[in-house]
């Protein structure tokens, strides 16, 4: 899907770079045809020496030479990169944004009639390969580009597609998510030295639990619900867990994280 086209990468952050290896790791591109272009010179050195990619302080000459165009820069900075190369963007390459908050149509403000733009939503677990990534369309976009946009992102976890007035709650919840999984094995981590059991066991047992937990979500034909009913027997240990996380409010407490982190990501995408 992939074969000839030249990818060019403007921000060679975390993000960029698991792209980059799951691209690479996968076959879908050689090396040679993503460039990579970052402010800081470290940075690419050190992507030039692990991935083998071409690097390059220009972000015009980066996008000049590329068919696709992946903004991975974070949002303040978005509206410099854009005015900077702004008259090479045109109908002829497609431009992703995984930058959060940024509109396809503030993109579009800012190239040429006709720009072919995708909005992505990923997440740091995209890392190892087990991202989740939110793929919205802009107006010229294309069925091929959003197959094409599909075919990158699956290269490092699942992906799914939403209406772009919904990019914000991805934000908010697969977006800020892995924080507050990370937040709830401390906890359980926690809880099992509380209980005596060693801190390096305990996070262990905590972090595959919730691995094993998320896994049968995601691969057996269950509701959450149901999985959660199969564990737990009348008057056992688990209904009385389940007791003390409803006294504490556990769910209600997730919702509103997902909604404050939703609200936020809407404040910052109207300072844009």
């Amino acid at each position: 899907m992939l074969r000839g086209k030249k990818i060019g990468f403007i921000g060679g952050g975390k993000m960029g770079s698991a792209l980059i290896n799951g691209i690479l790791s996968r076959d879908l591109l050689p090396a040679g045809n993503i460039t990579v272009s970052d402010a800081a010179k470290e940075r690419l050195e050190d992507i030039k020496k692990t991935c083998g990619v071409r690097v390059s302080e220009d972000n015009k000459k980066t996008a000049k030479g590329a068919d696709i165009i992946i903004l991975a820069v974070k949002p303040q900075n978005m509206a410099e990169v854009l005015e900077e190369i702004s008259g090479i963007l045109d109908k002829n390459k497609l431009i992703i944004s995984i930058a959060a908050g940024i509109s396809t149509q503030y993109i579009e403000g800012y190239i040429k009639k006709g720009a072919r733009v995708i909005r992505v939503m990923p997440n740091t677990p995209a890392l190892i390969g087990e991202g989740a990534t939110a793929i919205t369309r802009g107006s010229q976009a294309t069925d091929e580009d959003f197959t094409v946009t599909r075919y990158i992102f699956e290269a490092v976890g699942i992906t799914v597609s939403v209406k772009e007035d919904l990019m914000d709650a991805v934000t908010g919840l697969s977006g800020s998510g892995p924080a507050y999984g990370f937040v709830i094995i401390d906890a359980l981590a926690d809880a099992g030295v509380n209980m005596g059991i060693s801190r390096d066991i305990a996070l262990k047992l905590a972090a595959q639990t919730l691995l094993g937990a998320a896994k049968l979500c995601l691969k057996g034909d269950k509701h959450p619900a149901e999985l959660k009913d199969m564990v737990t027997s009348p008057g056992g240990t688990t209904i009385a867990g389940l007791k003390a996380m409803e006294e504490g409010k556990l769910r209600a407490t997730l919702m509103a994280a997902v909604e404050a982190a939703t609200l936020r990501a809407k404040e910052l995408g109207k300072k844009k």
